[in-house]
């Protein structure tokens, strides 16, 4: 299983039963830019989603700023025709109406996916212009997050390994591919849950059912946030 120093788990609570016997044959080449906060997370996704792919079909970028000069081969994945990008907005497709009249096979993609928090995800997407240049799509599944273990904005907002799994198998024609990505997260959560973690609820459902304990924000920005959770269902790919 991955080698990262953060995922070396003790034997009996060990992921490796949970991944594919063999790494997951897929045409569809993933490109994770990740947040440097996000590394030195425990409890993260993405070493999951890597160890269920062959390699090189799940490449993690890490920084917050991309340019051509520092980064030749990712703004070169930019420029290309068959590159989206997973973000959700009011400028991106529904990724499954994207590919709805592709025939199988004709089309090998490249994915990128902004792994980070919410905040951090936005403002990675808004300050790098090459992440302008790819087609923008978002997922439009009703998939409830398994990760469980970690706070989300709203009911509908998932995990980096949760969106490539969805993606991945709308792009592959194969249902299944969510099924066995999954299943290592799944493992996880519920190994965390019986060790003593708690459930995370989103805090959209905090808020509507009055469980939200933290102090309201007094900044005007943070509270139409918090308005915009409990009224908009479009802030996080589906």
């Amino acid at each position: 299983f991955p080698t990262t120093s953060s995922y070396v788990r003790p034997q009996k609570v060990c992921l490796c039963p949970f991944l594919p016997p063999q790494p997951l044959e897929v045409s569809t080449c993933l490109y994770v830019v990740q947040h440097p906060a996000e590394e030195s997370r425990v409890l993260r996704t993405v070493p999951l989603l890597a160890a269920c792919l062959p390699q090189g079909k799940c490449n993690v970028i890490v920084g917050r700023r991309f340019n051509e000069e520092k980064h030749p081969e990712l703004a070169a994945v930019c420029r290309d025709s068959r590159t989206l990008i997973l973000y959700p907005g009011p400028k991106s497709e529904n990724l499954e109406e994207l590919v709805q009249y592709q025939e199988v096979g004709t089309a090998k993609y490249n994915v990128i996916i902004i792994d980070g928090t919410w905040s951090q995800a936005k403002n990675m997407f808004l300050k790098n212009s090459l992440f302008h240049l790819p087609k923008q799509v978002q997922l439009n599944r009703t998939l409830s997050s398994q990760y469980v273990i970690r706070t989300q904005p709203s009911n509908i907002c998932l995990s980096t390994l949760e969106c490539a799994a969805v993606a991945l198998s709308i792009l592959e024609r194969n249902d299944e591919i969510q099924e066995v990505l999954l299943k290592p997260l799944k493992a996880l959560c519920s190994f965390q849950l019986q060790h003593g973690a708690q459930i995370h609820h989103s805090k959209e459902h905090l808020l509507k059912n009055g469980m939200y304990d933290k102090p309201m924000p007094k900044n005007k920005r943070k509270i139409k946030r918090m308005e915009k959770l409990l009224s908009d269902h479009s802030i996080c790919p589906r």
